[in-house]
C-alpha cells in the first residue's frame, strides 16, 4: 500500500532556491542588455526585462502553467483548466508528479514547480528584447509578450517538457531549455527585427555598448543564476544535479576561451564585452545538454559554442538584419549548437532517464547511430518554424495597428525619453553661474557668501522633471 504523501524538504529546498536563482536572471539580463545598448536607450531596454517579469508571471499563474503542464490534450497543449489561476492547490496530496502508486512524486509542492516555471517564462520572453533596442513602442512590446507568450512559449513548453509532440511524441532531448528557451527567442528575435527594420544610421554609425562594466556585471549574474536554471531542472537533489552543475561551469569557462581567441585571431585585442558574451554563448549552449552528457564533453561544446557564437554575431552584416544586442547570434545559434551536440554526445552512462524516462537514444559518439541527432533536428525545425511563423504575424499586425515602431524623432533623441520621460545618467552641471569648483560645489563663492549686489536667479516658469538628465 502507497504511503502517505510527504515533502521532501531537500528537494522543496532545492528548487526554492533554483526558482530564486533563475529570477535573478532577468535583472541580471537587464543589465547585460543595458550596458551593451546606447546611453539613450538603456532605461527602455532594462523596462522591456523588468515588465516581463510582472506581465509572464501573472500570464504563467493564470493559465500559462496549465497549458504547458496540464494534461495533454493533443499533443499540442495541456488542458487549459488544470491549473487555472481561479484555484488553489494547497492540500497534502497537491505534490508535483503525484500518483496513485507514488502520492509523494517527487515530494515538491506543486506552487513551487509552478514557481521554478514561472521564471523560465519569464526571461525566455525578456530574451527577445535584446535585438529590437532602441526602437520599439514600449506598449507595443508589452502587446507582442503577452501575445507571443501566450501562443509560443506555453504551447512549446508543452511541447518539450509537457508531454507534447516533441519529448513525448519524437523524443528530443532538452535538459533545460535549448530548444524551449533559446531557440524559440532566437527565432522569434528575428522574426521581429525583419518586421522592424533596422536602427537609423545602422550599420554606418558606430553603436558600441555605452558601459562595459555594467555588460560585465550583467553577465556574472546571468553566470551565477544559470546555475538554478541547469541544475534546478533536474528538480531533485542527487548526482545529476551535480552533473549539470559542473557542466555548466565547464562549458561556460571554456566558451570564454573560445570567443576571446577569436578576438585574438581577427583583431588581435580580447575584450571584456567577448568574454561576457563569451560566457552567454557557453551557457546558453549547456542549457539543453548539461545533464545529459559528460563532463569532457561540456568543454568541447564550451570551446566550440564561443567560437561559432564569435563568428555568427557579424551573420547581421552580411545578412542586413539588425539585431541589436545579438540575440540571433548568441541564443539562437548557441541553442542549435547545444541541442545539436546532444545528438553527438547524449549518454545513458551518465542519465539513464535519456531512455528510461524520455525514450531517447544514445549520442552519434556513444553508438547510438544519427537516429537522435534527426530527432534533435526536428525538434528544433518544428520550434524555429512556429515561433518565427508567429512571432513575425504578431509583430506585424502590432506594427499596422497601435504602431510597433517609435517615430524617427523620438529614435533620434533617445528612446527613453520619449517612451519614458526618464534618462539614465545626469551630466549636467551641479551649478550654474560662473562654473568654478565652489560654484559646482553648491557653496557660492571661496570668500564664503554671495557676491555683492549679485541678484537671485529667476525661477523656472516650469518644474523640471528629476527624471530626465540633459
Amino acid at each position: 500500500m502507497p504511503e502517505a504523501p510527504t515533502i521532501d524538504g531537500a528537494n522543496t529546498t532545492w528548487l526554492l532556491v533554483s526558482t530564486a536563482l533563475v529570477l535573478l536572471m532577468t535583472p541580471g539580463l537587464a543589465l547585460f542588455y543595458g550596458g551593451l545598448n546606447r546611453a539613450k536607450g538603456v532605461l527602455n531596454m532594462m523596462m522591456m526585462s523588468f515588465s516581463a517579469i510582472g506581465l509572464i508571471s501573472i500570464l504563467w499563474w493564470f493559465y500559462g502553467f496549465s497549458v504547458a503542464f496540464g494534461t495533454d490534450v493533443n499533443g499540442f497543449w495541456g488542458d487549459p483548466g488544470a491549473y487555472l489561476g481561479t484555484k488553489t492547490f494547497l492540500a497534502e496530496t497537491d505534490l508535483w508528479g503525484a500518483t496513485a502508486e507514488n502520492p509523494s512524486g517527487i515530494g515538491v509542492p506543486l506552487y513551487v514547480f509552478m514557481a521554478f516555471q514561472m521564471v523560465f517564462a519569464v526571461i525566455t520572453v525578456a530574451l527577445i528584447s535584446g535585438a529590437i533596442a532602441d526602437r520599439a513602442k514600449f506598449a507595443g512590446w508589452l502587446l507582442f509578450a503577452f501575445g507571443w507568450a501566450t501562443l509560443v512559449y506555453f504551447p512549446v513548453a508543452h511541447w518539450v517538457w509537457g508531454g507534447g509532440i516533441i519529448g513525448g511524441d519524437i523524443h528530443a532531448l532538452d535538459f533545460a531549455g535549448g530548444t524551449a528557451v533559446h531557440i524559440n527567442a532566437g527565432a522569434a528575435a528575428l522574426a521581429v527585427v525583419l518586421v522592424l527594420g533596422k536602427r537609423l544610421g545602422w550599420p554606418r554609425e558606430g553603436m558600441k555598448p555605452h558601459n562595459i562594466p555594467l555588460v560585465a556585471l550583467g553577465a556574472g549574474l546571468l553566470w551565477f543564476g544559470w546555475f538554478g536554471f541547469n541544475a534546478g531542472s533536474e528538480l531533485t537533489v542527487d548526482s545529476v544535479a551535480g552533473l549539470a552543475f559542473i557542466n555548466t561551469q565547464l562549458a561556460t569557462a571554456a566558451a570564454v576561451l573560445g570567443w576571446i581567441a577569436v578576438e585574438w585571431v581577427k583583431d588581435r585585442k580580447p575584450t571584456m564585452v567577448g568574454a561576457s558574451s563569451g560566457a552567454v554563448a557557453g551557457l546558453v549552449a549547456i542549457t539543453p545538454a548539461c545533464g545529459f552528457i559528460a563532463p569532457w564533453a561540456s568543454v568541447l561544446l564550451g570551446i566550440v559554442a564561443g567560437v561559432v557564437c564569435a563568428l555568427a554575431v557579424s551573420l547581421k552584416y552580411k545578412l542586413g538584419y539588425d539585431d541589436s544586442l545579438d540575440v540571433v547570434g548568441v541564443h539562437f545559434v548557441g541553442g542549435w549548437i547545444g541541442s545539436l551536440w546532444l545528438g553527438l554526445f547524449a549518454t545513458n552512462s551518465v542519465n539513464a532517464a535519456i531512455t528510461d524516462v524520455v525514450g531517447a537514444s544514445d549520442g552519434l559518439f556513444y553508438g547510438g547511430g544519427a537516429t537522435q541527432l534527426g530527432r534533435q533536428a526536428l525538434a528544433g525545425l518544428i520550434v524555429t518554424a512556429w515561433s518565427f511563423g508567429i512571432a513575425w504575424v504578431l509583430a506585424f499586425v502590432i506594427e499596422k495597428t497601435i504602431g510597433f515602431r517609435v517615430k524617427a524623432e523620438a529614435e533620434v533623441e533617445g528612446i527613453d525619453i520619449a517612451e519614458h520621460a526618464e534618462s539614465s545618467y545626469d551630466l549636467s552641471p551641479a551649478g550654474g553661474g560662473t562654473g568654478s569648483a565652489f560654484a559646482m560645489a553648491g557653496i557660492g563663492t571661496p570668500g564664503g557668501g554671495a557676491t555683492s549686489g549679485a541678484k537671485p536667479e529667476a525661477e523656472p516658469a516650469e518644474p523640471v522633471s528629476e527624471k530626465v538628465a540633459g
